[in-house]
């Protein structure tokens, strides 16, 4: 993996752009999450796909799509961030965490998988928490079947986490949002039962939270048991795909309060909400969801709210 570019700053996230061996660019994050320090938390969040064929509409990397990115290159991705800070690749992290979430769907490519497998052999750590956030596309069930057996054979006892990125309670909407074939509620419901054991992490249900779409806390407990699915609330990141789309957030970035009734409604149904709002200067860097750096070089848009930083070419 050659470096071409790196943004951001080492206390808080920095995006890389690589060139693999067959000349294909691809993003990888890592980032910590202040005031922990490295020691305490670390987070890699690497691609899967080259570009993204799902198109979502707040999302930045679906204005291009080039095919399933290698296992190798994969690797290839982590294990350059692991041997920047850890050459010995002995990982002196209390908790470390890989996102499979930059750039891609991961259940199109199996490949994914393969990686999942091969981790726990390549790294030392007390603790590898690998990340699978998914809106769930039709004709995945094969990667969802064989992603059970691998979790259960090499990340018990809560390491893993699998979330499902659904924003919205509108069938419509979430049809306009996510513009593919997807499981429906029922049968991500179904899949959490098969999936969720004693010990493992509660399932995330994941919402990007917009003032143009609706999020009811009733309809998710129509179909989610609140012992193995919890609530995930987030802002909407600053993107051009959003800005394009007329989508605002419904949560301020520098503050939680606009959520508080939101939380409360889910609460009272007994689910388990985190309310999980990033260092703002992310947004500025470019290392959040949905932003792509790709995109804002080739953008002719202005983006006050995100991408100011510097690129630096290496």
């Amino acid at each position: 993996m050659k470096i071409i570019s790196e943004i951001g700053q080492d206390d808080i996230a920095i995006v890389y752009i690589g060139e693999t061996a067959w000349g294909h660019m691809v993003e990888f994050v890592e980032s910590v999450q202040p005031p922990l320090p490295r020691e305490k938390k670390w987070v890699l969040i690497v691609s899967t796909l080259y570009g993204c064929p799902v198109k979502c509409k707040m999302c930045d990397a679906g204005n291009v799509y080039y095919g399933r990115i290698t296992k190798e290159d994969i690797l290839s991705q982590i294990d350059y961030l692991v041997t920047k800070r850890f050459p010995d690749r002995v990982i002196q992290t209390e908790k470390f965490k890989i996102q499979f979430a930059r750039v891609g769907e991961p259940s199109f490519n199996m490949n994914v998988l393969d990686v999942l497998e091969a981790l726990p052999g390549l790294y030392k750590s007390p603790y590898i928490i690998p990340s699978i956030s998914t809106i769930a596309p039709n004709s995945t069930d094969k990667f969802f079947e064989k992603l059970i057996v691998i979790k259960n054979q090499h990340y018990n006892n809560g390491n893993f986490q699998l979330q499902f990125s659904i924003h919205t309670t509108d069938k419509k909407m979430r049809d306009v949002l996510l513009p593919v074939k997807k499981w429906s509620f029922e049968k991500i419901a179904k899949y959490g039962d098969l999936f969720f054991k004693e010990g493992d992490r509660k399932i995330a249900l994941n919402f990007a939270a917009s003032n143009e779409y609706s999020i009811e806390p009733e309809i998710i407990s129509r179909y989610f048991d609140p012992s193995k699915f919890l609530i995930k609330i987030t802002p909407l990141n600053p993107t051009y795909h959003a800005k394009k789309n007329k989508l605002t957030s419904f949560i301020n970035p520098l503050s939680a309060k606009e959520s508080m009734l939101l939380v409360e409604e889910f609460r009272t149904l007994g689910y388990e909400v985190l309310v999980s709002i990033g260092e703002p200067e992310e947004n500025k860097i470019g290392s959040n969801c949905g932003q792509y750096i790709k995109s804002h070089v080739e953008s002719k848009m202005k983006m006050k709210e995100g991408y100011t930083y510097k690129i630096k070419i290496n």
